[in-house]
């Protein structure tokens, strides 16, 4: 699954239940998902991470 998917549903504001299912994928790989996001980004939440990609042109 593309990062960039990951970050599209992590920033369209759905719950994790409802972007995993859009995505196929279950709730525990979604989260693992947002988790490895986080970390490659050096963000310590989902906010912070959605404000890195942004200004590393990463959303979209």
């Amino acid at each position: 699954m593309p990062s960039r998917t990951v970050l599209r549903a992590l920033g369209s504001g759905a719950t994790d239940e409802t972007a995993a299912r859009e995505l196929g994928m279950s709730l525990r790989t979604y989260r693992r998902r947002v988790a490895e996001r986080l970390n490659a980004l050096g963000a310590g939440s989902r906010f912070q991470a959605g404000m890195r990609a942004g200004e590393l042109g990463l959303h979209g």
